[in-house]
């Protein structure tokens, strides 16, 4: 029985074209949903009784699913992206994920053509399995401070790799743990006594034959992560190297070199492919963080449609809790961002394909600003959405804190992402100085010290230096920072809406959310201008400054989401329920910044409250088409593991046996009763044994 039914035939819009939209196209829907059930379907990918599973059993568990995952996939002949959709859906983190998502993408970014001809084959048949050896026990976020040594020895013509100290400990790197057999290791790179920077080297790590680790080399894992099941089915590892010894050859040298006789080059390759690759991972990021928050939503969504609370009158119903503006104003939003997440995920695979494009055409002008954004955004919608995961669970009331609900696993399944590809504040703080910096010179209200002050903060940034050279040449602004060229209309903008509706306009948003971002930047850049040292000015207003990140990263997400509207929309009432979801979104985020707007005086209280009559007037147009949306992502109960969010909404009966079925009621009496429970009900405690 559907007890969602009557929720289902209030939808105002065609879910079947929705659900394309949301897929991005009719073929990447289609094999999305044949894959899904596929896995769905198959006994073998089960993962209900995963958080009950202690850690041994639970990671052997991973393997076993990792190596059948890999038997389907050849006997049904996926494509490699069927096989990548299976890998997704049966949604569970292991080893495969470096291998497949870190440490081909770097041979492939940072080798030479003969390296990726040796290495790539055994890692696409997965003869070797690889990890990503970064982040170290003391040093994750700055890459320059890393510990691990790689010293030329022309001797032998060989590299050396050392762990000077304690914390020069690879820590984290995922699939290193128990699995990996090879990984590419980051170190310092010295040659004749000489240091040339943070270079990538494969490194293996264990026999081929006996997976022992080889000699010099220690590995394991760093131990239980947080929350049941979740990250544990995944090695995170640590890894120290006694001068282990590697062929030069083994160097990533795509871009540089050491030659035979340890003399360090540059290749012809430009040093910039090298930031493709961070683009790379963060777009997927951002297009993972899409997917988290969209789970979670759907699960608080169903669940609030479902659960009934107060209000009844006279015997009759109670009232559903999703009828509550409380739980609308919460939930709604998260909705709203789910959507603007994938949307602004789409442009971000575009973006990547144009700068991959322009690189291999040696035009690097739009890497700085992909960078920058792809930086940006990432902090962005993983912090959103961490943070929506744990709203959504609150929204759920007492049952989200089981894990049966499938919230608290994806909590700490998806938390991480917060601080890896770099710690969230630290990548605001890098996205800002790319705008002050680039486009300081073109602030009128500042005085001269500002261009001169500010080319110090170079250091915060790995790709400023480009930036900085840029300076002064009078290049009109472009892509996300266009709207900076017309600084001086926005630093004397102020808001025109007279009546509600007018938040709808999409030029009266967008002036709104440009004037903000616009009027904190110089805001920044005027308070920075005063310090004598910049470095200190940095430290003094690095909250100011993550504030004016975020205004100009939320910009780009209300733009991308307004220009996904522009385009072409099939379906009865689909554009109708998209443009209702872009409502909500940026006014919340105008009520939730509303010191933003304001402080800048763009908005007059007024209009604030203005806007605020129009959310609540878009949270009224999308409450009968809630559970539509959802069902719009198109996603399997399997794939959600969550009672409370299940298709049917059947979600007390299935609780109901859930608890029946958790190892703690295999017996009547617990153990433990006659050793600790009965001495002290019987009062003999004196005599036993504890």
């Amino acid at each position: 029985m559907d007890y969602l039914a009557d929720e289902r035939k209030k939808a105002e819009f065609d879910v079947d074209e929705m659900k394309i939209i949301w897929a991005g196209s009719r073929h990447t829907f289609e094999v999305s949903d044949r894959i899904s059930k596929l896995v769905a379907n198959d006994p073998g990918f089960r993962k209900d009784n995963r958080t009950m599973l202690a850690r041994k059993e639970l990671f052997k568990n991973t393997l076993r699913k990792a190596a059948y995952a890999w038997k389907r996939i050849h006997e049904l002949h996926l494509s490699e992206e069927e096989a990548s959709r299976l890998r997704f859906y049966v949604d569970e983190p292991a080893y495969t994920d470096l291998h497949w998502g870190m440490f081909v993408p770097a041979i492939k970014g940072q080798g030479t053509d003969e390296q990726q001809k040796k290495w790539l084959p055994l890692a696409y048949k997965m003869q070797i399995i690889g990890c990503y050896a970064q982040t170290e026990l003391g040093h994750g976020s700055n890459v320059q401070g890393l510990e691990t040594t790689a010293t030329f020895d022309p001797q032998t013509d060989e590299f050396v790799i050392h762990s000077p100290t304690l914390t020069s400990s690879k820590w984290w790197p995922g699939g290193l743990g128990k699995v990996s057999t090879h990984g590419v290791v980051y170190a310092r790179l010295i040659t004749n006594g000489e240091e040339h920077g943070i270079h990538g080297f494969i490194v293996q790590l264990r026999s081929l034959e006996d997976h022992l680790p080889l000699p010099g080399v220690t590995v394991g894992d760093i131990g239980m992560k947080f929350g049941n099941g979740a990250y544990n089915t995944m090695d995170n590892g640590v890894l120290r190297f006694d001068h282990v010894r590697i062929p030069r050859n083994q160097m990533l040298m795509r871009v540089s070199q050491v030659t035979r006789d340890g003399k360090y080059k540059q290749s012809d390759v430009p040093r910039q492919l090298v930031y493709g690759t961070m683009v790379y991972v963060r777009q997927t990021i951002v297009a993972d963080a899409s997917c988290a928050l969209s789970r979670a939503v759907t699960i608080a969504t169903r669940y609030s449609a479902v659960r009934r609370q107060f209000g009844s009158q006279n015997g009759g119903p109670e009232t559903q809790v999703i009828d509550y503006k409380t739980q609308q104003n919460r939930l709604f939003p998260l909705l709203a961002s789910a959507y603007a997440f994938k949307f602004v995920g789409e442009w971000l695979t575009w973006l990547y394909n144009d700068v991959t494009q322009r690189l291999q055409a040696s035009d690097f002008s739009t890497l700085p600003e992909a960078h920058a954004c792809t930086a940006g955004l990432k902090s962005l919608t993983t912090t959103a959405t961490a943070d929506g995961i744990e709203e959504c669970r609150k929204l759920c009331g007492g049952h989200g804190y089981l894990c049966s609900s499938g919230l608290p696993e994806l909590f700490a399944v998806y938390v991480p992402a917060c601080t890896y590809e770099g710690d969230n504040t630290v990548l605001l703080l890098q996205h800002i100085f790319t705008r002050v910096v680039q486009y300081g010179k073109h602030f009128k209200l500042l005085d001269n010290k500002m261009s001169c002050g500010l080319s110090l903060l170079v250091l915060v940034a790995r790709f400023l230096m480009k930036t900085v050279s840029q300076l002064g040449s009078g290049k009109k602004p472009l892509g996300t920072i266009a709207y900076m060229g017309k600084i001086e209309h926005l630093m004397q903008s102020r808001c025109t809406v007279q009546k509600a509706e007018d938040w709808l306009k999409p030029s009266q948003v967008l002036e709104a959310f440009e004037a903000r971002a616009v009027k904190m930047a110089v805001s920044c850049a005027k308070n920075l201008s005063k310090f004598t040292n910049p470095e200190e000015g940095f430290a003094e207003l690095s909250a100011d400054l993550v504030e004016a990140a975020v205004a100009h990263c939320q910009l780009i997400v209300v733009s991308k989401f307004i220009d996904k509207l522009q385009q072409d929309i099939p379906g009865k009432g689909v554009k109708q329920q998209l443009e209702a979801l872009c409502g909500i979104y940026y006014l919340y985020l105008l009520h939730k910044h509303q010191g933003d707007f304001l402080a800048t005086s763009y908005l007059t209280p007024k209009q604030a409250a203005l806007a605020n009559d129009q959310l609540r007037s878009l949270y009224t147009k999308v409450r009968p088409n809630a559970v539509a949306l959802v069902d719009s992502f198109n996603y399997t109960d399997h794939f959600l593991g969550s009672i409370l969010g299940c298709y049917d909404g059947n979600v007390y009966p299935k609780l109901y046996d859930a608890a029946w079925k958790d190892p703690l009621n295999d017996s009547v009496v617990p153990e433990g009763y006659h050793e600790y429970v009965r001495p002290l009900l019987k009062q003999q405690l004196h005599t036993a044994k504890l």
